[in-house]
């Protein structure tokens, strides 16, 4: 009997020393350099390149956590996956897409969707990453339950440490037109002001 209590009270320790956690945020290191075609996007989508005001993380109620799921759902489902030369003629060329586009193009949409429904632009951070060799963009999502990932290639809104991509930069908060490079993965506590 003693030592079922003794085992019982060691997991409850540990469910909660694990539920004071939720999923990682993402480290930065430094300054990196914006993506070529990211300075003639904010010229003209000023608004889309932002990261200024609110709430930097975002409590992540379920309404909210569903709110993510509908957005990228939605937009990767009307929007036909082309690529910049095809669409424009142009290697890189970031854009709101409305029927067709690359990439970047369904990461900026899906910021422009979730502001529209009044999340803050602090927390919605445009994000570089490579797969399978090549440049690869999302937008990352800073909430109470980590930094989650808004992607092209799957309608599953992750933590940016469970998906298969090596990130190299991401938006600063606070500063939309500069950059920073994207270091380890740091645990999160469950603790963040709603916005």
């Amino acid at each position: 009997m003693k030592r079922l209590v003794a085992l019982v009270a060691l997991t409850t320790t540990f469910a909660g020393t694990f539920a004071a956690y939720a999923g990682t945020s993402m480290e930065t290191k430094g300054q990196a350099f914006a993506p070529p075609a990211f300075a003639s996007f904010c010229g003209r989508e000023p608004g889309l390149c932002s990261t200024s005001g609110g709430k930097k993380v975002v409590a992540l109620k379920p309404g909210l956590s569903s709110e993510l799921q509908q957005v990228t759902r939605a937009v990767n489902a009307r929007i036909k996956e082309r690529s910049d030369v095809e669409n424009g003629g142009k290697e890189d060329d970031w854009r709101v897409p409305t029927a067709y586009g690359d990439c970047e193009d369904f990461a900026i949409l899906k910021k422009r969707e979730l502001i529209k429904r009044g999340w803050p632009a602090s927390a919605l951070l445009l994000t570089v990453a490579r797969y399978r060799g090549q440049g690869h963009t999302v937008l990352t999502v800073r909430t109470s339950e980590g930094d989650l990932i808004l992607d092209n290639l799957t309608s599953s809104v992750k933590d940016w440490s469970r998906t298969p991509y090596s990130y190299f930069a991401r938006q600063a908060q606070g500063n939309g037109s500069r950059w920073e490079r994207i270091g380890a993965a740091k645990p999160v506590r469950t603790t963040a002001a709603e916005f």
